[in-house]
């Protein structure tokens, strides 16, 4: 199975009051692996693939400080499901984990219901996570 791994650098700006990447920031680099996921893997661009987020829960490890200079997503899909893609995924820094995240995106149609993966899509994913 490989897992895909995407670097984000860390900016002045996701850094709050408190001195460390302020909690919301961590579901932005979710989505910023995913879009780089989708390119990657499906060679697509995620605006163009009617999906929604159907799910998502994070728990923090540390927090992130503006010191570490990026952060390293690492996302694998367990399991597909009929419209569903299940994604877990790793947030780490130098030290190690820093966050641990679940989330599920769901291929709608034009009136937003679900609807099945595409089957180049599901073959893509299938193929480069050995499902």
């Amino acid at each position: 199975m490989s897992t895909y791994v995407t670097e984000i650098p860390v900016r002045f700006r996701d850094i709050d009051a408190m001195g460390h990447v302020n909690n919301a920031v961590y579901a932005t680099y979710l989505e910023q692996a995913r879009t780089a996921y989708v390119r990657d893997v499906l060679g697509a661009d995620l605006s163009s693939i009617p999906t929604v987020l159907a799910s998502l829960s994070l728990e923090f490890r540390r927090p992130v400080l503006l010191e570490d200079g990026s952060v390293t997503v690492e996302i694998d899909v367990p399991e597909l499901g009929e419209s569903s893609v299940p994604m877990t995924y790793e947030i780490r820094a130098e030290d190690g984990v820093v966050a641990e995240a679940e989330s599920v995106q769901v291929a709608v149609d034009d009136e937003g219901s679900s609807r099945p993966i595409s089957e180049d899509h599901r073959t893509a994913i299938e193929s480069y996570h050995g499902l």
